[in-house]
């Protein structure tokens, strides 16, 4: 099962063990993670689990769809490291993956 480490809004780090075929979204949202609130239920559609993944952990993941690529582009905080969290499908691969919640928009 991966294991999340999420830096929040406040500066305070969290692990969160999570289980595999699950989006980075809806781990975060289950553990009450503040900032990650999920408007669009995990459709890319709101950009409200807007989430920095560092660089260790950004080749690791699939290039974002147009779709995403385009939400983010409209986000006012984004970042090279800039993904949404309902597009990160979580993965054994993906233990240790270091996520920072965006500023909220």
């Amino acid at each position: 099962m991966p294991t999340l480490v999420v830096t929040t809004r406040d500066g305070s780090v969290r692990s969160i063990t999570a289980a595999p075929d699950q989006s980075a979204m809806q781990v975060l949202r289950d553990a009450g993670v503040d900032g990650i609130l999920a408007i669009c239920g995990g459709f890319c559609a709101c950009g409200t689990c807007h989430v920095y993944v560092t660089s260790s952990h950004r080749d690791s993941l699939p290039a974002p769809s147009a779709d995403e690529r385009d939400l983010v582009s409209t986000l006012e905080s984004r970042r090279v490291e800039s993904r949404l969290a309902c597009q990160i499908a979580l993965t054994d691969a993906l233990d240790g993956i270091e996520l920072t919640v965006a500023p909220e928009e």
